[in-house]
């Protein structure tokens, strides 16, 4: 049974989204800075982050399990644990709240909900999100990256309608969530620059 550990107890950590806002000068920025997820896609502009995300099996046969990316990497049932051996497999333990079991996550639908729960796992106590637009840029484009293959629609409401159900259980536990995309529809969390929470960082290993 895959057990996350508490890493980074205390620290802040930044997920990156796949979302179109996501540019490669604020993912360099926050290298050194803060602890960093990255989420799908997203390894390929921070091969040095802490962990990798993805919830898709899909995903993981398209990147062959991402077999250059050397931090911890993670993913939900039904993922098998035996497609990638370094892939660590947690329990899928129902789609709204926070699970606070560490061998398991609550899905929220969309790898961008499951991240937080993981950062949560890791010890983070303060979360920053980036890429996380939940909406298609002006220019159609969904992603930061090219589509995925085949069908490509995101639904949109409903991975919107999941995130308020993090609110209340992650301020029970005193972890705050600070949402830094530029134009996200995701509403439910304090908004700020990316810019401003980098500064009130010091340096990290």
């Amino acid at each position: 049974m895959t057990t996350v550990p508490k890493l980074w107890n205390g620290e802040t950590c930044v997920l990156l989204g796949a979302g179109p806002s996501l540019t490669t000068a604020d993912v360099n920025a926050c290298r050194g800075r803060a602890r960093v997820i990255a989420i799908n896609n997203s390894y390929r502009l921070a091969p040095w982050a802490g962990a990798l995300y993805a919830a898709d099996r899909k995903w993981w046969g398209w990147e062959k399990g991402a077999p250059t990316f050397t931090g911890l990497k993670y993913s939900v049932a039904p993922m098998l644990p035996t497609l990638y051996p370094d892939v660590q497999v947690l329990k899928n333990t129902g789609p709204l709240g926070l699970e606070l079991d560490p061998t398991g996550l609550r899905t929220g639908m969309n790898s961008g909900y499951q991240a937080i729960n993981l950062a949560v796992h890791l010890g983070a106590a303060r979360i920053v999100l980036l890429g996380y637009d939940l909406s298609d840029a002006p220019d159609g484009r969904k992603h930061w990256h090219a589509d995925h293959p085949g069908p490509n629609a995101s639904p949109y409401p409903q991975m919107l309608a999941a995130f308020p159900s993090l609110v209340e259980p992650l301020a029970a536990i005193g972890v705050t969530v600070v949402n830094c995309t530029p134009g996200s529809a995701l509403e439910c969390f304090p908004v700020d620059t990316l810019h401003d929470e980098l500064d009130r960082l010091g340096r990290v290993a």
